[in-house]
């Protein structure tokens, strides 16, 4: 059974504007509906921090375990300025999603529960990367996308004055929500742990699986599917209260 954290998710703080490819020199720097792509040199690399971070919690792989990329998706800042990627791994035959925000400065209220590592790379100097689940901006977007299927970022490369598509090879589908105008702000993180991580605002209770499984799709909820045989699981699922 899931505890009860002691942790409320707040509204927006301070912002940020990278996102980094992971296994890559490239940066992404979020507009709209869009990741720019630009080239840079990244310490700690995504892999280094991931190998780092993951195994530290409840959820995540084994210390010491090797871990594989699968593949991301990312979605878009409504300001335009903080990087919101997700990565699908692999580890000793599990598969886990890891979301991570990157911001400019550190999250406003976000805490050392939500701080992961602070990253620096050739092109814009200091990121402050974040565990998506307990950054509201992050989790305002997750809700959205679940829910509309609307709201992931394509990723755009400009090289030699002409614009190439640089699209992922993890493919999301979300939806199941009405045309009902409804608040997606104000979740409080419920528990994460090993089993379960809920989250809940006074409308809604979200669920989302940092080990995804599969099943069928949800009535509202998020799914990935990525090459040929990969998936579809299950990504997040989202009920009215």
């Amino acid at each position: 059974m899931c505890k009860t954290l002691p942790l409320r998710i707040r509204r927006f703080g301070a912002a940020g504007e990278a996102d980094l490819p992971i296994f890559a020199t490239r940066v992404d720097v979020y507009g709209a509906d869009m990741a720019i792509f630009h080239r840079a040199t990244i310490t700690p690399t995504k892999a280094e921090l991931i190998e780092t971070w993951a195994p530290t919690t409840a959820w995540g792989p084994a210390a010491g375990s090797r871990i594989d990329l699968v593949g991301s998706y990312r979605f878009d800042d409504p300001d335009g300025r903080v990087g919101m990627e997700t990565f699908l791994v692999r580890s000793e035959g599990l598969l886990f999603q890891i979301p991570l925000t990157y911001r400019d400065e550190p999250l406003e209220g976000g805490g050392d529960a939500a701080f992961i590592a602070e990253m620096q790379h050739s092109v814009l100097g200091a990121r402050w990367v974040y565990d998506g689940l307990r950054d509201p901006g992050f989790v305002i977007m997750l809700a959205g996308v679940a829910m509309t299927g609307q709201g992931e970022a394509l990723g755009m490369a400009e090289y030699e004055g002409r614009w190439y598509i640089a699209p992922s090879n993890v493919r999301i589908q979300g939806g199941g929500w009405t045309q009902e105008r409804v608040p997606v702000d104000g979740f409080e993180l419920v528990c994460d742990d090993a089993n379960e991580t809920m989250l809940r605002n006074d409308g809604f209770e979200l669920t989302f699986h940092r080990r995804p499984v599969s099943g069928p799709p949800p009535a509202i909820g998020l799914r990935a599917t990525w090459d040929a045989d990969g998936g579809p699981v299950l990504l997040a699922e989202v009920r009215a209260r």
